[in-house]
């Protein structure tokens, strides 16, 4: 007879590890009613089930309703959810980011990588044990949307509004050097590079093969 009784129970056990959601519960609140007295104390020591789970079921069956998940409750917190944490992850990037240069979205640039931020957050009192790994710390900043980049330089301009004055000048000057006949003009090219002397050719002069040829002789 034990033994029967057992089988049942591993059996209903079974059935209600094949429910989800209401469902289960509906399903533990009809055993419950009928096999344990409407009792979920006893529901829980008999088949292993949460009392408040049972508990709720039999509220349903009685009153006909339906209670909704809350799904989004479930789970392990997101770090960056702690408003402390993240807090001070934004007074250590917000410093070294910038925004979209093209204001098409509410993306934050920065130069800082998800290894100085754990660094930083260090440095101001965090352990290791209470931070999040290097990897997660790369996911939070994107969530945050910071995006990891490196800032670039601003560019010289090709041609500023005085140019034209400064061509403008050097054509006069030019002018008048020409009709000077005590007047040298020199072009010379200043953005070009030359190596002379000891730093042309790795200190090799363009005559080192007439020195070799020329040692041991006489002048």
């Amino acid at each position: 007879m034990e033994d029967s009784v057992a089988l049942c129970d591993a059996l209903i056990q079974s059935g209600a590890k094949r429910l989800t959601g209401y469902r289960r519960r509906l399903f533990q609140a009809e055993v419950t009613t009928a096999l344990c007295g409407g009792c979920a104390r006893r529901a829980e020591r008999r088949f292993g089930w949460g009392r408040e789970t049972v508990e709720k079921g039999l509220h349903e069956l009685r009153h006909g309703i339906r209670c909704l998940e809350d799904f989004a409750a479930r789970g392990r917190r997101r770090s960056e959810e702690d408003p402390r944490l993240a807090a001070d992850i934004r007074s250590i990037v917000e410093p070294c980011a910038y925004a979209d240069p093209e204001l098409k979205s509410p993306r934050r640039y920065t130069n800082l990588s998800a290894r100085e931020v754990c660094d930083a957050l260090i440095a101001r009192g965090y352990t290791d044990e209470e931070l999040p790994s290097e990897r997660t710390m790369r996911d939070i900043l994107n969530r945050m949307n910071y995006r990891l980049k490196r800032i670039r330089k601003g560019k010289p301009l090709k041609k500023v509004p005085e140019t034209d004055a400064i061509f403008a000048n050097v054509q006069r000057v030019r002018d008048e050097a020409r009709d000077d006949p005590e007047a040298l003009e020199i072009s010379m090219d200043a953005k070009a590079k030359v190596a002379l002397g000891d730093y042309v050719r790795g200190g090799k002069g363009a005559d080192r093969f007439s020195r070799r040829s020329n040692q041991g002789l006489g002048p």
